[in-house]
Parts: structure tokens; sequence; C-alpha cells
């Protein structure tokens, strides 16, 4: 398996582009409002995607969407639960800047819809969908159990968790989607989160002090 992957846009939103080989199919992970950004990543991969799968609907994540969709000619998947982030992506812009930058922000017109337990076999892999609510409504991690990898979005950082301070966050949500479905997986399990460092599920469950009070 190759995976790709760089920091884009101002929030450094990590985006993957995920293939079984080096020049075969190959699935996009979420789209920075940086087309141009993803497109370079794509380039380096030598990969030809075939689906975009978004862990949530937050304008970091999904706000170049609708560009990348169109670029490849491609379906982008969301969990049904964030649909009313991604048509509201002007308004997250004012949120979380205050105002409004006059950027090209764009998701698209529809969805296929991800549903936790969802299995979805593309580029050679086998991604299960799972649904870990708390940072948003619909926010999804993605499993790779044969390669032992999660892309975990925004709802597992290394030595830390997703906010869920902002419109649709819910603090008591993610820490029980965090026990429910994250903290069972294989100690081995590597976490790429969508933002900042790579990490190990063991690594987070010795020093992450949220996954350690849930231990407790």
């Amino acid at each position: 398996m190759r995976i790709t992957a760089a920091p884009l846009w101002l929030a450094a939103t990590n985006c993957y582009v995920v293939s079984a080989e080096a020049d075969g199919p190959a699935v996009v992970i979420d789209a920075p409002p940086d087309v141009g950004g993803v497109r370079e990543l794509v380039r380096r991969s030598g990969a030809k995607p075939v689906a975009l799968l978004l862990t949530h609907a937050h304008l970091d994540h999904l706000g170049g969407a609708g560009g990348v969709a169109a670029a490849y000619q491609i379906p982008a998947s969301l969990h049904p639960d964030d649909r009313w982030l991604a048509d509201d992506l002007t308004g997250q812009v004012r949120m979380l800047m205050g105002f409004d930058d006059g950027g090209e922000y764009g998701g698209t017109d529809r969805y296929e819809p991800l549903a936790d337990g969802q299995v979805l076999e593309l580029a050679g892999l086998r991604f299960r969908v799972m649904h870990t609510p708390g940072h948003t409504p619909g926010h999804c991690c993605l499993w790779l159990e044969e390669q032992g990898v999660l892309f975990s979005g925004d709802h597992l950082f290394a030595g830390s968790i997703g906010r869920t301070d902002l419109p649709g966050g819910d603090y008591t949500a993610l820490m029980g989607s965090m026990a429910e479905q994250v903290m069972p997986l294989p100690p081995e399990t590597h976490v790429l989160p969508g933002h900042g460092p790579a990490t190990t599920l063991a690594r987070e469950l010795a020093t992450n002090p949220f996954l350690q009070a849930l231990h407790r």
C-alpha cells in the first residue's frame, strides 16, 4: 500500500492519497480548500483517484470537495448527519474567520452517503466506515483493517482529541464513540489524523490524557 500525504491550506489539514499500488487507482481522503495542492499531491503519488472520502464537513476538510470531484470526475462521500455543514461553507468561513475572505469554497451537489459499519471496496483496498460523532455529528473514521491503518480525521490526534466547541460538537458523544469504536482496535494500529503527526493507538492509550481517562 502507498500513502502520499501533505498538510494543506491555512489549517494545515492532512490530505491523503491512498492506493494499493504506486501507479494504480487511489482514494483521496479529505479535500481542503486548496484544490491545486490536492492535485499536486495526486500528481506526486502517481495514482489515479477513483473516489473522495470525507471524514467530516468542516471547511478545512471539505472546502475543496467540489473542485477535486470535478477535476477527476469522481464521487464524494460524506455521512448524512454532516450535510447541513456541507451546505453552508460560506457560513463556516464567517464563523471561523469572522469575515468572508473572498476565497473559493465549494462542495458538490450530491454526496454518496457513508454509514457506520459500511465496507467500501475501493482502489483494491477495503475501507471500513466508523461513525464517530462528537467533533461533528457525522464525523467518520476510516479503518483499513488488513493494513492496520486508521484515518482518524479530527476525532483523535497525537496527544489530543478533536475540539467540540463548534456548532454540532458534543464532548460526551466524542468520548463515547472513542470508547466504543476506536479504543477497541488493535493497539498496533497506525493512526493518521486530520492534523499533526501520525501516531499509534498504543502510544495514545499510554500517553493521551483523554484516552487514559476513559481507560480508567
